[in-house]
């Protein structure tokens, strides 16, 4: 996979609250992927990208929702989210980390 296929499948860290517990918890990391990465992609991608060893990756695909301005309705596009399991002692620096 070349180096621009790498940051083609990893979009966006996710940053919340609930990424934050997660990240503390248990060691987990949420990005924002292409809608046709794999699990073997992303995997790839992060352990390329940030140097560390990936114990495993979940993904979700997450619906859009409708919204509404004034008198049109719209709605918001589809996406799909990975949730990256690190190996003990591994970390990665989402804030200032260039993905």
């Amino acid at each position: 996979m070349s180096a621009a296929n790498l940051y083609e499948v990893i979009r966006a860290p996710r940053v919340s609250e609930k990424t934050a517990r997660l990240q503390e918890v248990s060691n987990q990391y949420v990005f924002e992927i292409a809608k046709t990465a794999t699990k073997a992609d992303v995997k790839a991608a992060v352990e390329k990208i940030f140097d560390v060893k990936v114990e495993a990756v979940n993904v979700v695909n997450v619906k859009g929702k409708s919204k509404s301005f004034k008198f049109r309705q719209g709605r918001r596009g589809d996406w799909r989210k990975a949730y990256v399991t690190l190996a003990e002692g591994q970390a990665i620096d989402v804030m200032t980390a260039s993905a």
